[in-house]
């Protein structure tokens, strides 16, 4: 019974997630509201919550679909369709990773660490993805990395602080429902995380 509470706990969550994917990441063609991507935030939360070596897996998939099917639909998104692309598998392996290293705590939402590991791993992610485009993506041919370095800077303030704002929306929903008595235990979906923790895949 356990088992089958904790399966269907997961796919919840990922379904929770591949909703905010879809109406994030893919809101300029899906929605006629265009919010901020929130994938970053929910690669750390997957890598939180969902933890196994496969949702990551599917996770990034269902990321390519959505940037390939919007390129299909307008060519303007195409723009970023270069080898550099490939850039994102370390990127959003960073958040996942984070998410592992929190569900490994006590409490995976305690404010200090769950901020700190947020910041660090958006930074990081930040500049595996920007050097990874100006340095593969054909565009800038006469750049190497020394160069490549000075670009990109400006658009770190809107990367990290709409990450965190959607990582802030989950602590605050997290600590509400501890507040109401909806979460008993420190740690938000303990089955889920104990459940995954039992496969790396």
């Amino acid at each position: 019974m356990n088992n089958a509470r904790s399966t269907l706990s997961t796919l919840s969550i990922a379904a929770g997630i591949v909703i905010l994917m879809l109406v994030t990441r893919g809101s300029h063609v899906l929605t006629s509201v265009s919010l901020p991507d929130a994938s970053l935030a929910l690669f750390l939360l997957g890598g939180l919550y969902l933890q196994r070596v496969r949702w990551f897996v599917a996770l990034l998939a269902l990321a390519a679909v959505i940037d390939f099917g919007a390129a299909e639909l307008n060519s303007f998104y195409a723009f970023c369709l270069t080898p550099g692309y490939w850039g994102m598998i370390p990127t959003y392996a960073v958040m996942w990773l984070g998410g592992r290293w929190l569900a490994s705590r006590d409490d995976a939402c305690a404010l200090l660490p769950y901020a700190v590991i947020g910041i660090i791993t958006t930074a990081v992610a930040f500049i595996i993805s920007t050097q990874t485009y100006y340095l593969y993506s054909g565009r800038f041919p006469d750049e190497g990395a020394i160069e490549a370095l000075r670009h990109g800077w400006e658009y770190l303030p809107g990367y990290l602080g709409y990450t965190m704002m959607y990582l802030a929306a989950q602590w605050v929903a997290v600590r509400s429902l501890r507040g109401a008595g909806v979460i008993a235990s420190p740690m938000i979906a303990t089955r889920v995380i104990a459940s995954n923790k039992s496969s790396a895949f």
